[in-house]
């Protein structure tokens, strides 16, 4: 079968051992008085959602072949039996916000440097399960613009460039959390976008799954479920068969709650067993990235939970949720108060508004403290005990 366009110009471009960041500059170079196509503009016509129509004498000439060729690959239609798989290139920005400074201003960036952001993002990271949204985004977001600003116009090797780009990525993926449980939900979507950017130019597929999984987890709680779940499921694809078993736990994890949230019950079960069947390959000889510290059986277990709660099966919900909350770590308070939330719903499902009264007291003693994310489960919470109003203990709590 002939090539589609698309299809031709990853092939010229791999030949030359050139990134899709590399065509980008050429072209730009090739073609200084138009509008610079970006990395993403190539990734879209390599996939084929966008056409390269007018870039196409470019192209043949930076790629060194006839421009008759292309136009003979332009005319080929790729045959799509099936809607097509979405994947996390159709979810990236417009334009590229990690594009180079035509002139690069700034100092020699070295492997040390890159060393100390590691650092700064990781204690970032351990920042947020003490400190929460409204507190830490400030910090959050000067650490993000400072490591762009760095990549942006500093000199540096294409080794120090890629660990700085993956860097970036986990710092947008935190940055993006954080924005997210401060409610700034537009703010966070732009971040997570960067950190799919950042790790796909670094060649990270699991860096770039966390990310896409993290944006896909926001979705699922703000009413955009179709989406989560096409996005979700692009980040299990994303990070491929091969990633370590703790992260595509977390990623089809993700998958289950976007399912959940869409009301698609069967697909959600069989990604909670999926994801129950990539933990127990975990090992302590099994290698993950830093930033998958925190995944482990007892997540896995609360997202179980979360699952039955959320399709009125509280049965099955009340033993893992009291399980897990019986040796969860009382200084995360904001997790704390987030699973108590769902433990307290489960037990109004299952007539139980005493027990439910006692779980949201013990949930509204930890606080809110700046995140949005468990002032809205407050909500949820008080306004699912309001039908058990006329029960002494439910009036009390509602009362205070």
């Amino acid at each position: 079968m002939r090539e589609t366009v698309g299809e031709l110009v990853r092939r010229l471009r791999r030949a030359r051992g050139w990134s899709q960041q590399r065509l980008a500059e050429a072209l730009a170079d090739a073609a200084p008085g138009r509008v610079p196509p970006t990395r993403n503009d190539v990734s879209r016509w390599e996939i084929g959602t966008r056409s390269p129509r007018e870039w196409l004498p470019f192209l043949a000439r930076v790629l060194e072949v006839p421009r008759e060729m292309l136009e003979a690959a332009k005319a080929v239609q790729s045959p799509e039996p099936a809607p097509r798989v979405l994947t996390v290139a159709d979810f990236l920005p417009e334009g590229d916000p990690l594009s180079a400074l035509t002139a690069r201003t700034g100092r020699q960036i070295g492997a040390g440097q890159v060393a100390d952001l590691v650092h700064r993002v990781h204690g970032l990271r351990l920042a947020d399960d003490v400190v929460y949204g409204k507190d830490l985004i400030g910090p959050a977001l000067r650490e993000l613009r400072a490591a762009v600003k760095l990549y942006r116009e500093g000199s540096h090797t294409e080794e120090v460039g890629r660990e700085l780009l993956r860097t970036i990525g986990e710092l947008s993926q935190i940055a993006g959390w954080v924005a997210s449980d401060a409610g700034e939900h537009a703010e966070a979507e732009r971040i997570y976008r960067l950190g799919m950017s950042a790790a796909r130019e670094a060649g990270d597929g699991v860096l770039s799954g966390n990310v896409a999984g993290s944006l896909a987890y926001q979705w699922s709680n703000t009413g955009r479920t179709a989406d989560a779940v096409h996005l979700a499921n692009a980040a299990v694809a994303e990070a491929g068969p091969d990633a370590p078993p703790k992260a595509r736990a977390l990623y089809l994890d993700r998958v289950a709650w976007a399912h959940t949230r869409a009301g698609q019950d069967r697909p959600a079960m069989i990604a909670l067993g999926e994801a129950g069947e990539a933990l127990a390959e975990d090992s302590t000889s099994t290698e993950s990235p830093s930033y998958l510290y925190w995944m482990d059986a007892g997540e896995l277990q609360v997202m179980e939970a979360r699952v039955y709660t959320e399709l009125r099966r509280p049965l099955r919900a009340v033993p893992l949720l009291t399980d897990v909350l019986g040796r969860y770590d009382a200084s995360h308070a904001r997790e704390l108060a987030l699973y108590l939330s769902w433990l307290a719903v489960a037990y109004a499902d299952a007539n139980e508004p005493e027990a439910a009264a006692g779980t949201a007291g013990r949930m509204l003693a930890l606080g809110q403290s700046g995140s949005e994310r468990t002032a809205e489960r407050t909500r949820i919470v008080l306004d699912r005990l309001q039908v058990f109003r006329g029960v002494p203990e439910v009036a009390e709590l509602l009362a205070s």
